[in-house]
């Protein structure tokens, strides 16, 4: 229960990674939510049947049992039928996120998680799942009022013809008492549609004796049509022969209604009544298939809100999602009928056009039987227009705009899948052009190349806009347990892109040289936070840095780092650099020289990612290096491939040998840590025992371990 005393929704985590399933715990309990975790998929299971919960973030990949077989498992029972099921996955495979939904679930996120967005896709999937259970509560509930209600009777006598009704079946029909009701009189209340299906029913019964079951419609006096089921069966007289026919007429008509608001949930979004991703790209695929046997075209336009989440931030979530409900309106109302676009009117759908919202501020169009492509132009910009105009929302006037993308089959993809990442792509593209405008995908617009123009552009704005952020990763002495100090990671926290990781974004910032101001950038906020932990006494242990080759290229790097730690008033042997083999490929003395001014001052060097570029005993031992950080590609497989284990073990005894500090990276296992202790390694670092956090939970986690002792100069 929560402190008002509702009952918190509860999220159960599948997932073998221990590391991935600590990360996934402590968001969910940050959110307010219960979180229950189980190591495998069988454990999964059994935690599904022991406590459904309201929602499953399972991993595709685990041992024994996939992610999918759990997945198809957890909708064989009928209490997951409706619970939403997130699938993640380090696959970027179409037909593995096909699969996936094939399977039954819900939605799909790639690792590495971005908490950002999956925090919102939980609590739209939550909201979501709590309204489709309050709808299966209320048909329960109907279901149990018509067992419970008396059904109308009627009975037809063979030998006289005579004909008999209960009250309730009157009642039902709304025939009043004074009419002097006849079978005439039920005959005239169907619908005349249905006569012929409920003749035929009737017949059947009456010729051979065989039970019918048929649902028809009645008409009532007062115009309104109600859905009744009927069901006849023959009657015997004491001799066995055929006497009669005797049926009951239940009202189905609520339940009707009910199973059609169900099936409406499952291909809309709630929230605008558009059609939801998986109809759009069912649409889609039809739409393609029509496309191939007329030889036509399909457009996909793909466009999304510009500044939504200030929108959110600003005016909070309520005003938010009259905004989403404005926009699906103005989207609407903005493609004309001649581009065949519509809502969820069935004459309409089977032309299989849509508007719908794809996800979030998300939104797609499909255009098929598409003669002119140019035609999609006319198309984005009537969109944009629709948008430009300023929205009335709970006494705020909003101005949103939006960006679109814009995908034609065949030339820009031969399935759904190509066609709407390509669509995406272009939409990307124009929000990289200044937002409020349309981009056609172009070959040459390939996805890495496009990331890297959108990342290229954020990133500029980034480094004026502080956007960037220090995480902090504990090691461990193996010895004593002790943290001895933190690695400083560098995370980008985009507006629109949420957070980037340092594997996204880094590459980038080398090949635009931006990096140096990034790496200046780090240097003065790690000195910074390690002045911040002086004054509160925590955190005493050292920071490591990471320095790129091209901070080497600029003489002076060891005075530039002193000025930033004077400036910060700290001692600068609570400093420690990380340095990567590429850094001295080039200009190897000069990089040396500027090293060792570095450790004159008592600041360690660390040699990165040993074991992964051209190391060896000779480069090792003319490096200027006081550290030795065992890359985590070694360490993964240690505990089950003797070659990882042999190469990881000499390793260590050759650094100890040269009086290196050994550092392994990425423990995460227990097994893992008893082999690097047996094996005399120094510290770890790991989702064993932490990932990278934010200051305030670094400051949480020494505060809980036993501080190790301030470093002293190199050597010591």
């Amino acid at each position: 229960m929560d402190e008002h005393g509702r009952k918190r929704p509860r999220v159960l985590v599948v997932d073998d990674d221990e590391g991935v399933r600590s990360f996934l715990v402590r968001g969910l309990r940050r959110e307010g939510l219960e979180a229950v975790e189980a190591a495998d998929g069988q454990a999964g299971l059994d935690g599904f049947e022991e406590r459904t919960p309201e929602l499953v973030l399972l991993d595709v990949q685990m041992p024994k049992l996939s992610g999918f077989e759990v997945c198809e498992a957890i909708r064989g029972r009928e209490s997951g039928h409706d619970v939403p099921v997130v699938m993640m996955t380090g696959m970027d495979d179409a037909s593995a996120i096909q699969r996936a939904y094939d399977v039954g679930a819900t939605d799909f996120i790639t690792k590495p998680i971005n908490w950002l967005i999956l925090s919102h896709r939980l609590r739209y999937l939550l909201r979501a799942g709590s309204n489709l259970q309050a709808l299966r509560r209320s048909q329960e509930r109907l279901a149990n009022a018509q067992r419970l209600a008396l059904m109308g009777s009627w009975q037809i006598d063979f030998d006289d013809g005579s004909f008999s009704g209960s009250d309730a079946l009157w009642e039902i029909l709304g025939v009043e008492p004074q009419e002097e009701p006849s079978i005439q009189t039920l005959a005239q209340r169907i619908h005349p549609d249905d006569r012929g299906p409920m003749l035929d029913a009737y017949r059947r019964c009456r010729d051979g004796g065989e039970p019918s079951s048929v649902d028809h419609r009645v008409v009532r006096p007062d115009g309104s049509e109600r859905i009744l089921r009927c069901q006849i069966r023959m009657l015997m007289d004491a001799k066995g022969a055929a006497a009669g026919l005797e049926g009951t007429l239940q009202d189905m008509t609520e339940r009707k209604r009910t199973e059609e608001q169900v099936r409406f949930l499952s291909s809309h979004d709630p929230l605008t009544s558009l059609g939801n991703r998986r109809l759009f790209q069912e649409r889609l695929a039809l739409a393609i298939r029509h496309a191939r046997t007329g030889d036509r075209k399909v457009g996909v336009l793909y466009l999304d809100v510009d500044h939504f989440k200030r929108i959110n931030e600003t005016f909070g979530h309520s005003v938010g999602d009259s905004l989403l409900s404005e926009v699906a309106n103005r989207l609407v109302m903005s493609v004309r009928g001649a581009d065949l676009v519509a809502r969820s009117d069935p004459a309409w759908a089977e032309q299989q056009t849509a508007v719908s919202r794809f996800g979030g501020d998300e939104f797609t169009i499909l255009i098929p039987q598409l003669h002119d492509e140019q035609a999609l132009a006319a198309v984005a910009r009537r969109l944009l227009d629709g948008l430009s105009q300023p929205f009335s929302l709970q006494g705020h006037e909003v101005v949103v705009g939006g960006s679109v993308g814009i995908a034609v089959f065949p030339s820009d993809g031969n399935n759904p899948e190509e066609l709407l990442r390509n669509a995406n792509s272009a939409m990307y593209a124009a929000k990289e052009r200044g937002r409020g405008d349309y981009q056609f995908y172009a070959q040459s617009m390939n996805e890495l190349s496009l990331r890297r123009l959108i990342l290229e552009g954020k990133l500029r704005k980034a480094l004026d806009a502080s956007h960037f952020e220090l995480f902090f990763q504990p090691k461990l002495s193996l010895e004593s347990g002790a943290i001895t100090g933190f690695e400083g990671l560098l995370r980008w926290d985009d507006p629109e892109l949420g957070m980037v990781g340092p594997c996204d974004f880094i590459p980038v910032a080398e090949e635009t040289g931006m990096i140096s101001r990034l790496g200046a950038w780090v240097i003065r906020r790690a000195c910074r936070q390690v002045a911040a932990w002086d004054q509160n006494g925590t955190c005493q242990g050292s920071v490591a840095v990471n320095l790129s080759p091209e901070q080497f290229r600029q003489p002076g790097l060891a005075d530039r780092i002193l000025r930033e730690a004077s400036e910060a008033d700290i001692d600068p042997r609570r400093l420690e650099f990380e340095i990567t083999e590429s850094v001295v490929l080039r200009d190897t003395e000069e990089v040396i020289q500027q090293l060792q001014a570095i450790r004159a001052h008592g600041m360690r060097v660390a040699l990165d990612d040993f074991g992964t570029g051209y190391s060896s005993l000779s480069y090792l031992r003319k490096l200027p290096v006081d550290i030795l950080k065992i890359d985590r590609s070694f360490i993964q497989h240690i505990e089950d491939k003797a070659e990882d284990a042999a190469l990881t073990g000499g390793i260590i005894a050759m650094g100890k040998a040269l009086g290196l500090r050994i550092v392994a990276e990425g423990a995460e296992t227990e097994g893992q840590r008893d082999l690097l202790t047996e094996w005399q390694c120094d510290e770890m670092q790991g989702f064993l025992f932490s990932p990278a956090v934010r200051a305030h939970e670094a400051e949480a986690l020494w505060r809980q371990g036993r501080p190790a002792r301030k470093p002293g100069p190199p050597g010591s």
